[in-house]
């Protein structure tokens, strides 16, 4: 995105925004370090701000007439928590489907329900941790914007890995960074390009070239196991050399780890030239940046206790859909005739991220492409050096061989479109048509999923069941 200063730590949120600086032209190198000077207050992430695009200022009015202020003050965080999302009406998914599972409903109903309750309390998680960054400062607020900037489709993984469901857990993580790469991006610079047709959008290349390289990194240690799958003997090569994938996997994610640790210790220490200067930052003050309805949220709306506490709640409540979604995929499969792959690679990702993904269309259309970017680009990029390693380190925890071999097809469409991604974005700037290839690119992967037969119950669960007691969902 734009430049990085130096003299706030909240860089440590740019695997969800970006940083850096294009060479792009006064105006257009102004304008977005005065975009990044606005993300960086109190550890905002381009992830905030893609949420932020869908939520709404709460009325108080009437709450305001409550004569005990203890009562006044609750009444008034579950409306901001509960009201202040334009995702609202989704809200009611939540409880229907605990009533469905609770009665007996198809399980194809409760995996519906529980996937469109996971849609609002992905934007609401995002929005409890940036009031939590308000208080905590740009620092502890960058690192919990990191962290949980993907948290539906970590609780997703470390469920599925309990359970043993090892190709389910690598279809969800796919599928989210297959959506970001091309899906949320296609359709944002193709839209962007449509509504910008007459002005010449840039972005940050340097930041681009940065987590592509990532991405590159991630694909080497998908693709480094596999190849040793293929080239195992059935009968000459002994066990020890058959466990050698599952063993290369798992140093590999320990690698990953410390890539990821050292890209968010790489932007805190970023070079002073990239600071945004004092007078851009008063120019910043005096323009709007982004959105008037974002600005205008730029203070914290509830307390820091009451918002950890929502904040551990609504956790709380997306571990317990989560484990709904993990329980009855295969049954919502069977019953609509889909592959697992196909809901787990295509619809988990979409429905599940449909308020960020939406955030980032609406910034692409308001030629803030590096927001755009921030969302896309760092999350894919956060999923695969942090929350599929972290899947792996946990299921080596747990004796369950989650390995990063993520099958040949898989692979070749993550490769393809990690590669078209770094294409289309090497020069720089962008237009509609950069944004149709990539659209084209995952109807193409869609359709081959679509098509693709479901794998046997026994392909989707392997190895020891390892549950959770609270949540044990009964087969």
């Amino acid at each position: 995105m734009a430049s990085i200063s130096t003299e706030s730590p909240a860089n440590l949120n740019l695997l969800e925004n970006g940083g850096g600086c294009c060479n792009c032209g006064g105006d257009g190198v102004g304008r977005r370090r005065k975009d990044t000077a606005a993300i960086s207050r109190h550890g905002r992430s381009a992830h905030n701000l893609s949420s932020s695009s869908l939520r709404k200022r709460s009325d108080l009015k009437l709450i305001s007439r409550v004569p005990c202020a203890s009562v006044r003050r609750f009444l008034g965080n579950l409306q901001e928590v509960l009201l202040g999302t334009r995702l609202c009406l989704l809200f009611p998914a939540v409880p229907l489907a605990v009533l469905a599972r609770q009665y007996g409903f198809p399980r194809a109903w409760i995996f519906a329900l529980s996937l469109l309750g996971l849609t609002p309390l992905a934007e609401r998680i995002s929005f409890l941790t940036e009031q939590i960054a308000f208080r905590t400062g740009p620092t502890v607020g960058g690192l919990l914007n990191a962290t949980c900037g993907n948290a539906t489709e970590l609780i997703i993984a470390i469920l599925a890995v309990g359970q043993s469901k090892i190709q389910l857990v690598k279809f969800s993580l796919l599928g989210s960074i297959l959506s970001n790469l091309l899906l949320v991006l296609g359709t944002s610079l193709l839209c962007g390009g449509l509504a910008n047709l007459h002005k010449e959008q840039h972005f940050d290349r340097r930041e681009a070239g940065m987590n592509s390289l990532l991405l590159y990194l991630s694909l080497l240690c998908h693709t480094l196991p596999m190849l040793l799958r293929f080239s195992e003997g059935s009968d000459a090569i002994g066990r020890l050399n058959k466990d050698t994938p599952l063993l290369l996997s798992r140093v590999s994610s320990l690698l990953m780890l410390f890539t990821y640790f050292a890209y968010l210790i790489f932007h805190l220490c970023s070079h002073r030239q990239n600071s945004v200067s004092p007078e851009e930052e008063e120019e910043e003050e005096e323009e709007d940046v982004y959105d008037d309805n974002v600005r205008d949220m730029e203070e914290a709306v509830i307390g820091f206790w009451s918002a950890l506490g929502w904040l551990l709640g609504m956790t709380f409540i997306v571990a317990l859909l989560s484990q709904y979604v993990v329980g009855t995929i295969e049954d919502a499969a069977n019953s609509w005739g889909l592959s697992v792959a196909f809901i787990g690679i295509i619809l988990l990702p979409i429905v599940g991220n449909a308020a960020e993904h939406a955030g980032a269309v609406i910034f692409a259309f308001r030629n803030k492409l590096d927001i755009t970017l921030g969302v896309a680009l760092g999350s894919a990029t956060q999923i695969a050096l942090f929350v599929v390693p972290v899947s792996v380190v946990i299921g080596w925890g747990m004796g369950i061989e989650m390995d990063l071999n993520f099958d040949l097809v898989e692979t070749a469409c993550l490769a393809l479109s990690i590669v078209a991604t770094s294409l289309t974005l090497q020069e720089g700037s962008s237009h509609y048509m950069k944004g149709a290839v990539l659209l084209s690119c995952y109807v193409v992967i869609s359709s081959c999923f679509f098509l693709s037969p479901s794998p046997p119950t026994q392909t989707i669960t392997t190895g020891q069941t390892f549950t959770v007691p609270i949540f044990r969902y009964s087969q």
